[in-house]
């Protein structure tokens, strides 16, 4: 017999799942076979992401299918898509970079109709993934942050979103296991002080945003002021949003309103 609702929440707890009931009842809601079930519920006893288990993540109200291996998208990340949006009232061209799943690319391509979607990321998992998630009109490649990208978007970016790993490498190894052990570390390690990619990502942007474009990076509370000071010694006038509910910190760069 498969396992019951009330076997379920049991063995979830057990396995130490502060969320046993929530979880249970979304592994029910999702196991399509009594064999199916009984594998979902031993791949999170084993302390699989319940993300990877399910295969899809919620965000921002649309399911993404999240292989494992690839990075699960946080709900804290809602809030760089909601700074992004209210930044682009309009359908211009925006960027995805970092994009691992496409969570962020597929929302905001929910969020602003007919927008002109490119999303990209190192890892050939999360490309698989964020091809399957970010709709069929949206340009999805496989590569190094900008290297990645057409070299026809210079210029032309009214959005670039990059949700740039930001983690120090020497705290890696304290994340929680489901993220140290079952995550990507090319989408968790920042370098020393994690700011190594947001860097990297910085110095580039203004040759590829159109002018009035804005560059959104999520970092840690810590992190925002060296952002700052990182995106103004690069030329973008910068500002920090905080949503104190969702523990979410986004820089934001925007490029002069002329052309030079």
């Amino acid at each position: 017999m498969p396992p019951s609702y009330a076997h379920v929440v049991t063995a979830l707890r057990s396995a130490g799942c502060v969320f046993a009931e929530d979880e249970a009842r979304l592994i029910l809601s999702t196991a399509r076979t009594p064999a199916e079930l009984t594998v979902m519920v031993d791949r999170r006893v084993a302390g699989l992401p319940l993300e990877h288990v399910l295969g899809w993540a919620e965000f921002r109200g649309l399911r993404i299918a999240v292989e494992p291996g690839v990075f699960v998208p946080r709900r804290r990340t809602e809030f760089l898509v909601e700074q992004a949006v209210a930044l682009a009232p309009e359908a211009p061209v925006v960027v995805d970079l970092c994009c691992g799943s496409g969570a962020v690319g597929a929302a905001l391509a929910a969020a602003l109709p007919g927008v002109e979607l490119y999303a990209a990321d190192v890892d050939p998992a999360a490309v698989r993934c964020a091809r399957r998630n970010v709709g069929a009109g949206a340009h999805v490649y496989e590569g190094d942050l900008f290297e990645a990208l057409p070299r026809g978007l210079r210029g032309r970016i009214g959005i670039l979103a990059a949700n740039v790993p930001y983690v120090p490498s020497g705290e890696v190894g304290l994340l929680p296991p489901e993220a140290r052990d079952h995550e990507p570390l090319v989408a968790l390690d920042g370098g020393g002080d994690g700011l190594d990619v947001l860097r990297r990502v910085a110095v580039e942007a203004p040759g590829w945003l159109a002018p009035g474009g804005s560059l959104l990076v999520e970092t840690s509370e810590r992190q925002a002021g060296p952002a700052v000071e990182i995106f103004a010694g690069a030329g973008l006038t910068p500002r920090l949003e905080v949503s104190e509910e969702l523990y979410a910190n986004v820089v934001i760069g925007v490029t002069g309103v002329t052309g030079g």
